[in-house]
C-alpha cells in the first residue's frame, strides 16, 4: 500500500487527488493547519488516512514537522494542491529523497516576479515584464523598459485573477498598482504574499491552458483547453472548453513553448498548469505556469472530454511510476461559471428548458448571500458543465444554455 503526503487538501483539486489515490489503492495523509482542517467538508475528511498539523506559513517548522511525520509513517510520495505551497512540496521531496521538482527554482513557480526572471534566463517566449514596489515607480519602470500601453498589472503572488487589471493608458496605472497591492494575505492559512507588483506588456490573441504531467523530465501533455474571460479592465475567467480547436502545427508550437517554460522553472516530477496566448505577431507566448493541478474543475473537464484522469497521472509521476496518459478519445466538455449581472443579494439561478448536453449544474451561493460583480473569480455563484461530440458543438450548446439562464440578484 503506497502512502502519499498531500500538502493541503482544501483546494479545488483536492477531492480529485483523494479520489485518484483511492483508485490507485494508495493512502493519503494531509499536512494542514488544525483550524483549516476543522473547515474540511465531511466527505473530504472521510478519504484522509491521517494528518500532520503544522504551520505552513513557517517553512522551516513545516519542513521539520512534515519530514518527521513522513519518516515515521513511511511516506512514498509528496504531492500538493495549493500553488503557494509548491516550494514546500519540492523542498520536502528533496529532503526525503523522493521524486519532486528543483527546490532551488521552486519559488519561481509561485511568484510571478521570480517567474519572469526565470523565463528571461531560459529563453521562454513570455511578455516583457517590470517589477515595482509602489505606484510611483510604475511609469518610470515602463519607460525605461520601453513597454507601451496597454499593460497587465498583477500581484507578484496571488491567484483567482485577484488584483489583476488591464490598463489602457497612464491615467489608470497608479490605481491599478494600488489595486494589485491590496491582496497581502492568502486565506485561509494567513500566508503573507510578496507585496511587489508585476507589470507586463499586454499580449493580444486567444488564450489557452495546457496541463502537463512530468516524470524524470519527460513531458506527457494533456489536451489543450480554450479559456474564456471577461473583457475590459478586469479579466475574470468565465469558462473553459476542452479540447481547444487548433491546427496540429499550432499545438506543436504551444507544447514546445510550454516545455521551455517547465525546464526554466525546474519542473521535473509532478504536474504543471501552463497558461498561454497565441499572439498574431509573436506566436505562442507563455503567460504563467503553476506547478500544481489546475483549479476551476478542469480535472473533471479534461476527464469528460478525453478520458484522461490527470490527478491519477500526477500521483503516478510523484510515485515514480509511468503516468497513464493515453491518446485522448473523441469528445468535448465545457464548463461555464455563473456570475451575477451586478453586485447585490443573491436570490437564485433559473435554467429555463431542457438541455441534452447539460450534465451537471452546481450552485455554490445560497439565497441571501452578498455577491459582487465579475472583477475576479470570487464573484462566481456556481457553474454549468456540458458535453458534446465536438468543441464547436459544446461551445454552441454552452451559449444556448447561458442564454436561457437567469441569475437573480436584488
Amino acid at each position: 500500500m503506497k502512502k502519499i503526503l498531500l500538502i493541503e487538501a482544501l483546494a479545488n483539486s483536492g477531492p480529485y487527488v483523494l479520489d485518484a489515490a483511492r483508485r490507485l489503492g494508495a493512502h493519503v495523509f494531509v499536512a494542514t493547519h488544525e483550524d483549516v482542517y476543522e473547515s474540511y467538508p465531511a466527505a473530504l475528511r472521510e478519504q484522509i488516512h491521517g494528518t500532520v498539523f503544522t504551520d505552513l506559513t513557517d517553512p522551516d517548522r513545516a519542513l521539520t514537522d512534515m519530514a518527521a511525520f513522513a519518516e515515521a509513517t513511511g511516506i512514498d510520495a509528496v504531492a500538493g494542491c495549493w500553488e503557494f505551497f509548491t516550494p514546500l512540496v519540492a523542498h520536502l521531496a528533496r529532503r526525503l529523497g523522493l521524486p519532486g521538482n528543483d527546490p532551488q527554482r521552486a519559488r519561481a513557480c509561485r511568484n510571478k516576479a521570480e517567474m519572469a526572471k526565470a523565463f528571461s534566463a531560459g529563453g521562454v517566449p513570455a511578455p516583457r515584464t517590470v517589477v515595482v514596489h509602489d505606484p510611483e515607480q510604475a511609469a518610470r519602470a515602463l519607460d525605461r523598459a520601453g513597454i507601451k500601453f496597454p499593460v497587465v498589472v498583477k500581484p507578484a503572488e496571488q491567484g483567482g485573477s485577484w488584483g489583476v487589471s488591464v490598463v489602457e493608458g497612464p491615467a489608470d496605472l497608479d490605481a491599478a498598482v494600488r489595486h494589485a497591492r491590496s491582496w497581502p494575505i492568502a486565506a485561509p492559512h494567513g500566508l503573507r504574499m510578496d507585496p511587489r507588483v508585476v507589470i507586463q506588456e499586454y499580449v493580444s490573441g486567444p488564450e489557452f491552458s495546457l496541463d502537463t504531467v512530468v516524470r524524470r523530465g519527460d513531458c506527457f501533455h494533456l489536451p489543450l483547453v480554450e479559456k474564456h474571460t471577461t473583457e475590459g479592465a478586469h479579466r475574470a475567467e468565465i469558462g473553459h472548453t476542452c479540447p481547444a480547436a487548433l491546427p496540429p502545427a499550432d499545438l506543436h508550437d504551444l507544447r514546445a513553448a510550454t516545455e521551455l517554460a517547465l525546464g526554466a522553472l525546474g519542473i521535473r516530477n509532478g504536474v504543471a498548469h501552463t497558461e498561454l496566448k497565441v499572439s498574431p505577431e509573436a506566436g505562442p507566448v507563455v503567460i504563467e505556469v503553476g506547478a500544481r493541478l489546475p483549479g476551476d474543475h478542469l480535472v473533471e473537464v479534461v476527464r469528460r472530454a478525453s478520458g484522461i484522469d490527470e490527478a491519477r497521472a500526477y500521483l503516478q509521476a510523484v510515485l515514480d511510476e509511468k503516468p497513464d496518459v493515453p491518446a485522448p478519445r473523441e469528445g468535448a466538455c465545457a464548463i461555464r461559471f455563473l456570475t451575477p449581472p451586478r453586485a447585490g443579494t443573491f436570490q437564485g439561478v433559473t435554467v429555463r428548458g431542457a438541455h441534452a448536453g447539460l450534465v451537471d449544474r452546481h450552485i455554490s451561493s445560497a439565497p441571501g448571500d452578498l455577491v459582487g460583480s465579475a472583477r475576479d473569480n470570487s464573484a462566481r455563484v456556481g457553474h454549468l458543465l456540458l458535453t458534446a461530440p465536438t468543441p464547436a458543438q459544446v461551445n454552441a450548446d454552452a451559449d444556448r444554455v447561458l442564454a436561457h439562464t437567469r441569475i437573480e440578484v436584488s
